[in-house]
C-alpha cells in the first residue's frame, strides 16, 4: 500500500495518528530531502474502499477532482448544531440528505465512470460525523451488518472519538460509531423510519424551536417535545408555545395521551378539554427517575391507544430517558444503543446521570419486557390490546387508577419555586436550541393563523375602501366642486 506525502496546509489543525493510504491515482510529490525528513512527522491520508466506486477518505490537504475521481464533503454543509461540548451524532433529517446525495453521484452520468471520494479534513470530530453518515449509508443502502460497516472505517490504526452528551463538564459515558450503526439497523428492523416514506420537510420544520421543537422518536407511537407554557411568547431567548399551539397537530397525527414530566407550566385542562388524556410524572430537571416513576410512566404508555406526546422543559434529558426505558424494554436495545437512536431523532436528548442510570436498568428492563411479552402470548387471539395490558398490569399488581387527569385540582400555576423561578438545565438548553436554530423562512407554529387572519383582514379592508369609501368620497369631492 503506497503512502502519499504532502505538507499539511493551515486548516488542517490537530491531525490524529499515522494513516496509511493507497494513491488513487494521485503521483507521489518530489520533494526534497528536507521535506521527506519533515514527512515522517506528518500524518498521512486515508483512503477507505467501500464500493467499487465509493470511497471514504480522511485528507490533511484539499484535493482536485480529476477526470475520473470526483471529491466532496459534508464538513460544512451538513453540522451538528451542539448544545455545550456535544458534537453528534448527526441528526435523521442529515442522514437522510447524505445518502440522497450519495445515490445521486452514483447514478449520475456525467459521474457514471468517475470514482466517488467522500473525503473530510483533520477535525476529529467533523471525522466522527462523517465516519458516522458513510457507516450509515452502508447499513441502510448497501446491507451491511453494524460490524461490517465499522470494521471498514476502523481499517489499521484509524481511530474516531466517541460521541458524548449536551451537560456541561466531563463526560463518563460515550456512544461509538458501533452503538449508532446498531441503533439504526435495529430501528430499521422495528420500524422506527422508513426512508422511502421519509418527510424530511416535516422533520426539519417542527424540530425547530419557533415551529413546537417536537420530533418522533418512534413513528406512531411517541413524539419527544419542548414543555408547553400557559401562554404563547418569546421569553429569555427561546420559544414558548401553548397547548393549544400543538393540539391540531396532535390531533392530526393522532395523539390520544400528553405525559408531562416537569413542573406545571401550563393549565392540563388546555389539553384534556381539547380530548386527550394528561399525566403527571414530575422528577428533576437534570436528575433520574424513581423505579415508581418508570413503571408508572411505562404502565400508562403499555395501556394508551394512539400516539403519546412526552414532554419536560426541553423535552431532552427526562423525556428521552423515560422514552429509553419504553424502547429498552419493548424492544431489548441496549442503553447505548437507545441513547443513539434517541439523539439521532433528537439531538442533545439523555444526560448526564440519566446515561449510567440507562445503563443499571438494562438488564431489569430487559428482563420485565421478556416477562411482558411470554405472558402476553399467552392470550388468546383476537384479545383487544388495553384489555391485555390491564389484565397484565392487574396481575401485576400494579393500577394506575386515580392517576389520570389529576388536574381537577391542580395548584396554582408558577408555584414552585425550585423550577419555575430559578434558571434550570432545561431552560438553558432549551434557550440554546432556540438562539442556535435559523429562523429563516420560516413560520412559527402559533403565529401562523395570525398572519393569515392578518392579511384577509387586509384585504377586506382594502376591498371595502375601494368599493365602498372610495366612491363616496369622490362623489362628495365632485358636489363640492359643482358648488
Amino acid at each position: 500500500m503506497k503512502r502519499k506525502s504532502e505538507r499539511r496546509p493551515s486548516w488542517a489543525a490537530a491531525p490524529p495518528s499515522s494513516r496509511r493510504s493507497p494513491s488513487l491515482g494521485v503521483k507521489k510529490s518530489r520533494n526534497s530531502t528536507s521535506q521527506e525528513l519533515h514527512r515522517l512527522d506528518q500524518p498521512d491520508d486515508l483512503y477507505l474502499d467501500i464500493t467499487d466506486r465509493l470511497c471514504f477518505a480522511i485528507l490533511y490537504s484539499r484535493p482536485k477532482s480529476s477526470s475520473n475521481v470526483h471529491y466532496f464533503s459534508i464538513d460544512n454543509e451538513l453540522e451538528y448544531e451542539n448544545f455545550y461540548a456535544d458534537f453528534g451524532p448527526l441528526n435523521l433529517a442529515m442522514v437522510y440528505r447524505y445518502c440522497c446525495k450519495i445515490n445521486k453521484k452514483l447514478k449520475s452520468l456525467t459521474m457514471i465512470r468517475k470514482k466517488i471520494v467522500h473525503f473530510t479534513g483533520s477535525d476529529q470530530r467533523k471525522q466522527a460525523n462523517a465516519a458516522f453518515l458513510i457507516g450509515c449509508y452502508m447499513v441502510i443502502y448497501l446491507g451491511r451488518t453494524p460490524e461490517e460497516a465499522y470494521r471498514i472505517l476502523m481499517f489499521g490504526d484509524t481511530s474516531y472519538i466517541p460521541f458524548r452528551d449536551a451537560a456541561y463538564g466531563s463526560c463518563n459515558f460515550f456512544i461509538t460509531l458501533l452503538d449508532c450503526f446498531h441503533a439504526v439497523k435495529k430501528a430499521m428492523q422495528f420500524g422506527f423510519f422508513n426512508f422511502n416514506s421519509f418527510n424530511l420537510d416535516e422533520y426539519e420544520y417542527y424540530e425547530k424551536a419557533e415551529n413546537g421543537d417536537l420530533n418522533w422518536i418512534i413513528p406512531d407511537r411517541f413524539i419527544a417535545f419542548c414543555g408547553p407554557h400557559s401562554r404563547t411568547r418569546l421569553e429569555s431567548g427561546y420559544y414558548q408555545h401553548s397547548p393549544e399551539a400543538y393540539i391540531a397537530y396532535f390531533k392530526t397525527h393522532n395523539v390520544t395521551t400528553i405525559i408531562r414530566l416537569n413542573k406545571k407550566m401550563y393549565n392540563a385542562k388546555q389539553f384534556t378539554n381539547a380530548g386527550f388524556d394528561h399525566y403527571d410524572l414530575f422528577f428533576a430537571d437534570g436528575s433520574t427517575p424513581t423505579d415508581a416513576i418508570v413503571k408508572e410512566f411505562l404502565g400508562i404508555c403499555e395501556s394508551a391507544e394512539g400516539v403519546i406526546a412526552v414532554h419536560c422543559k426541553a423535552g431532552l434529558g427526562r423525556t428521552g430517558t423515560l422514552i429509553a426505558c419504553y424502547i429498552m424494554k419493548h424492544y431489548r436495545m441496549t442503553a447505548a444503543e437507545t441513547i443513539a437512536w434517541i439523539r439521532i431523532c433528537r439531538p442533545g436528548s439523555v444526560i448526564g446521570p440519566q446515561q449510567q442510570f440507562l445503563l443499571m436498568k438494562q438488564s431489569s428492563l430487559w428482563l420485565e419486557g421478556d416477562y411482558f411479552r411470554q405472558k402476553l402470548s399467552c392470550q388468546e387471539n383476537g384479545k383487544h390490546r388495553a384489555a391485555v395490558s390491564e389484565l397484565l398490569l392487574a396481575v401485576d399488581d400494579f393500577s394506575i387508577h386515580g392517576v389520570k387527569n389529576q388536574d381537577k385540582h391542580e395548584p396554582e400555576l408558577y408555584s414552585d419555586d425550585d423550577e419555575v423561578n430559578r434558571v434550570t438545565q432545561g431552560d438553558r438548553l432549551r434557550a440554546l436550541k432556540s438562539r442556535r436554530q435559523s429562523k429563516t423562512n420560516t413560520v412559527p407554529l402559533t403565529c401562523s393563523l395570525a398572519v393569515l387572519t392578518s392579511a384577509l383582514c387586509s384585504v377586506v379592508i382594502w376591498w371595502i375602501v375601494c368599493d365602498y369609501i372610495l366612491p363616496i368620497l369622490l362623489f362628495c369631492l365632485d358636489g363640492l366642486r359643482t358648488q
